[in-house]
């Protein structure tokens, strides 16, 4: 009960105080406290997916995506950080990492209301009318293929 007064009122305070945040509760990843435009923004102005961009084939990383909570967990299990990351979802939604460290400190979990469009639509998948087909990274000017899968 605690919890639920206490949830509520950080909702009452974002609401009455006009934040435009995707998230409840303030990322630990720095580069991933934006509010909703500045994520829309950056979008814009990164898109239009790269399909002439070199191919870099299948990169050491998994996406995991929970249709419950609507987020996108991106595990990169090569033995380097990886720096300077767009997550494109379906060619056409992104979002810009600045940093994802490998191995167990490599998994960032991405709230598809971080997820935009050119025009700035979040991503959602209406109930599964709009599935989650690919997860791609660009890094490094090359574009490689993240194998995806749906979680439990």
């Amino acid at each position: 009960m605690k919890y639920a007064v206490c949830l509520s009122g950080v909702i009452a305070i974002c609401f009455l105080s006009g934040c435009n945040s995707p998230t409840i509760l303030p990322n630990s990843d720095p580069y991933l406290r934006k509010t909703s435009t500045q994520f829309a923004a950056d979008a814009a102005k990164r898109h239009p997916f790269k399909t002439d961009a070199p191919r870099g084939g299948e990169a050491l990383a998994t996406a995991t995506y929970n249709l419950t909570f609507s987020t996108l967990a991106i595990l990169n299990y090569s033995d380097e950080d990886w720096t300077d990351v767009e997550v494109w979802v379906n060619e056409y939604y992104m979002v810009f990492l600045g940093h994802l460290g490998k191995g167990n400190a490599g998994v960032e979990t991405i709230p598809f209301a971080m997820l935009f469009d050119d025009s700035g639509n979040a991503f959602w998948t209406d109930n599964g009318k709009n599935p989650i087909k690919t997860v791609e990274i660009y890094r490094k000017g090359k574009m490689y293929t993240v194998p995806v899968k749906l979680g439990e």
